[in-house]
């Protein structure tokens, strides 16, 4: 429970305030003086605001003892600020949860970034990134997970055209995002764990910018890829329902634990034809014959991880410049081994990371590396957050942030094998262009087509 835990620590000290006024007008220290006033901030909350205490003991026979005089409390505070529902006691400055706090306080824009963030001035609140759903169409198809959300009771509003739709987004709404073809964009609180189309596997829940890599991958089915450091597996699993299970994935990480995690996300997501292996990827042969087929290579090596938007509370200190060094000379390692498949076309290279040492820099000193072997291809044109321009090209790259795109900070990079006399390489993969973007075969607003194949119905 450790969700709920979370949520109501975030909650409670988002009514920290409120609470404060309550204990005092109710005397409720003076009463109880053994009483932590955390703690009771925390009882008061659950009691007065939440969903009733789930605690037992003597701490919930002590707080539903004082509970008539706590509430007589509230409701003197509504009469005395004229306002009817608890939210309206909160000033404007804590209409937003203490993540929100952090995450105001972690993302600005960096000068001459394009749209890039780094760890100074105020930005949006994590509240405002949305709940990102991922149809997992191994197992069903987008019309299908539609009409189920349907039938729950939430109202389906079409494709969204622009980020503004999806911001505006409230209590049971949702739509189709509008560059991902089986991404649903449900509002920021919506915690869809205990859904049954979550826990059989039928859904994803995924950030929006964590589903790009494998998108801008795009293999074709049939294709070897190999996934470098693929656990937990949300990647890995979009990868094989790219391929529709037709293909060979090589999924690597060195951590037996989450590879026991992934082998769960995966078997639950329906995944066939991927082999899993704990192994560093830096020890992988290049020249095993195994891998001879390998085309595409997905790499989204550690990282600082300073792009991640927490939903509670919490602030990590900024990596310092040894930890950066230490990082960014892993990823360029890291990345230049995956170039030395011999078979490889097309590589992804993505972090979480708001970072150019970890991002822009390390792309740019592996393709110095390499000479004129690969190019970076523009990765979908339409994206409105660039790399940051601080070598020739680097606007190919793409930033993810919650200001611009309202998804976690993330960074992506296209590389193809160059071909002498090849033609221009597409800035899309072939998944891609088979659904246009909006403004591009397709109108804004459009429900998704029906497909032809009937995936496995969830009743």
């Amino acid at each position: 429970h450790v969700r709920q835990l979370y949520a109501l620590v975030s909650e409670t000290l988002r009514y920290a305030s409120v609470l404060e006024k309550l204990l005092d007008g109710a005397a409720l220290l003076q009463a109880e003086k053994k009483l932590p006033p955390q703690l009771a901030k925390v009882l008061v909350y659950d009691l007065l605001f939440g969903k009733g205490l789930k605690c037992g003991g003597r701490w919930k026979a002590l707080a539903r003892r004082h509970r008539a005089r706590l509430e007589a409390e509230l409701a003197r505070m509504k009469v005395r600020h004229k306002v009817s529902r608890n939210e309206d006691l909160l000033a404007p400055e804590q209409a937003v949860s203490p993540a929100g706090e952090w995450a105001r306080a972690r993302w600005a824009p960096c000068a001459g970034s394009n749209g890039g963030l780094c760890l100074t001035c105020p930005a949006p609140a994590a509240s405002q990134v949305p709940r990102y759903v991922r149809v997992n169409t191994l197992k069903t198809c987008v019309d299908d997970v539609i009409d189920f959300f349907k039938r729950q009771g939430y109202t389906y509003l079409g494709k969204a055209a622009t980020m503004e739709e999806l911001k505006a987004l409230s209590g049971k709404k949702f739509m189709l995002d509008l560059h991902l073809p089986e991404l649903l964009v449900f509002p920021s609180q919506t915690d869809l764990h205990d859904n049954l189309l979550y826990t059989s596997g039928h859904i994803i829940l995924q950030d929006k910018a964590s589903c790009l890599p494998a998108f801008l991958l795009g293999p074709v089915a049939g294709s070897h890829i190999i996934d470098a450091c693929a656990a937990p597996g949300n990647k890995t699993s979009q990868l094989a329902a790219i391929l529709k299970n037709k293909g060979q994935i090589f999924a690597f990480d060195v951590d037996p634990k989450r590879v026991a995690t992934m082998n769960t996300l995966l078997t639950r997501a329906g995944v066939t034809g991927c082999q899993l292996a704990q192994q560093d990827f830096l020890t992988v042969d290049t020249r095993d014959p195994k891998y001879s087929r390998v085309t595409h290579i997905l790499l989204d090596p550690s990282c600082s991880g300073s792009g991640m938007v927490t939903r509670g509370p919490g602030q990590e200190a900024a990596p310092s410049a040894e930890r950066l060094q230490a990082l960014s000379g892993f990823q360029r390692r890291v990345l230049s081994h995956a170039l030395s498949f011999p078979a490889l076309q097309r590589l992804v290279y993505s972090t979480c990371s708001l970072h150019q040492e970890e991002n822009e820099d390390v792309v740019q000193a592996v393709l110095q590396e390499w000479g004129s072997a690969f190019r970076l291809v523009t990765a979908f044109p339409s994206w409105p957050c660039r790399g940051l321009a601080v070598f020739s090209g680097a606007e190919s790259c793409l930033r993810a942030s919650p200001t611009e795109t309202l998804t976690h900070g993330f960074f992506l990079a296209v590389l193809e094998r160059c071909r002498e006399g090849a033609a221009a390489p597409s800035p899309l993969p072939a998944a891609a262009m088979e659904n246009p973007q909006p403004g591009e075969g397709t109108e804004p607003g459009a429900a998704p087509k029906k497909r032809k194949k009937k995936k496995q119905r969830v009743k």
